[in-house]
């Protein structure tokens, strides 16, 4: 198996090949997308493109329901080589990289969190909470220089840990109404998502008050939410099928609505599991239980491209650094049962090569709304 320090060097990728079929070796893959290699054995929770600090190279880690967490490298062909795995003691529900790229967190249904350098193969823990921990978000720089690793977790906190140091006793707590859902960082910004239709916005740089406290403009359970590339807002996704375009300064609430996505013609309603803005373009992707993922322009209020169903759920995804690749995870996300599970679908993951007019913004005149 390749080290990871050994791939430092390698060639970059830019762009993906494409899949010759729309079946791979029994996966759905009506999009022609690439199949990533040795994709886990369980639903896949979380996945994270290694950050700007690595161009031009392009990894990418996975957490997912079997206690794995994986790595592969993006070759410029768009084929993945694995480097390595380590594991929990329980699913894993989210996984992030640290700025420089060195550094891999996961936290997940363990109550630890780990922090794995692939280099070096040296796995640490960095957090521990008294339930689950649902997300995890790296802090480049709390206002004081200092970076940190954000957790949120069922017992209804927030946790600050200093990666630089491995004393297990966390930097600050923040006591929280409700369990996290969902959470999101970039820049000074972080966005919670707790249970009962909370939504509380942060600036770390003073990380014990919340700047916003409000209610969720959905009626139902919030899944999952991302901030805008510009950090004037949040796009925030429910069990409804509907997603919340909301901003965050008092003078833009003017700005805010809401919208319905991932329901069918029967009007069968469908959860949106994934949300993810494209960092050059500032549009999003949405996926859900439906199969489906689309990619909008929030200030056009328009759909840019809606894509192949898959068989099953979507149910994680990601942009690469640049834009030019986008993730995204097909396997069951219970949402339908137990009884509607089937044990012999596969689990896996594949890489869309973006082209430049499915996510550039188009005039608010086009014909391709909603």
């Amino acid at each position: 198996m390749t080290s990871f320090a050994s791939s430092f060097g390698s060639a970059g990728a830019s762009s993906l090949g494409v899949a010759a079929t729309g079946t791979t070796a029994g996966y759905h893959n009506p999009n022609n997308d690439k199949l990533v290699n040795q994709p886990p054995n369980d639903t896949v929770s979380s996945i994270a493109f290694s950050p700007k600090a690595l161009a031009p190279n392009n990894f990418l880690v996975a957490g997912s329901w079997d206690n794995e967490v994986r790595l592969w490298q993006i070759q410029s062909s768009g084929d993945t080589s694995p480097i390595g795995m380590i594991q929990h003691e329980a699913p894993v529900l989210d996984v992030a990289w640290s700025a420089d790229g060195m550094t891999i967190f996961s936290v997940g249904c363990e109550r630890i969190g780990k922090m794995w350098n692939p280099a070096t193969n040296q796995v640490q823990p960095i957090a521990q909470h008294e339930a689950p921990i649902r997300c995890v978000r790296f802090a480049s720089d709390l206002g004081t220089g200092s970076p940190a690793v954000v957790t949120g977790s069922w017992d209804k906190t927030l946790k600050y840990w200093d990666p630089r140091a491995s004393t297990n006793t966390p930097m600050g707590t923040v006591s929280l109404p409700e369990r996290v859902y969902a959470m999101d960082l970039l820049g000074p910004v972080l966005v919670v998502a707790t249970a009962n239709r909370r939504t509380l916005v942060y600036d770390i740089r003073n990380p014990t008050n919340p700047y916003r406290d409000k209610e969720s403009p959905m009626r139902y359970q919030s899944r999952c939410v991302a901030i805008f590339t510009d950090m004037a807002g949040f796009a925030l996704g429910s069990i409804e099928g509907r997603v919340g375009i909301e901003y965050i300064q008092e003078a833009d609430q003017k700005l805010s609505f809401a919208y319905k996505c991932h329901r069918d013609r029967n009007n069968r309603i469908f959860a949106v599991n994934a949300i993810s803005f494209h960092p050059v373009f500032g549009t999003f992707s949405t996926a859900g239980s439906d199969g489906y993922f689309n990619f909008w322009d929030k200030d056009s209020k328009m759909r840019l491209h809606q894509f192949q169903q898959l068989n099953q759920p979507i149910t994680c995804t990601a942009f690469n650094h640049d834009g030019t690749i986008f993730g995204y995870a097909v396997g069951y996300d219970w949402s339908q049962g137990v009884e509607n599970r089937d044990p012999n679908a596969k689990n896996y993951i594949l890489l869309h090569a973006v082209k430049p007019e499915e996510v550039r913004p188009k005039d608010v005149n086009r014909t391709n709304k909603r």
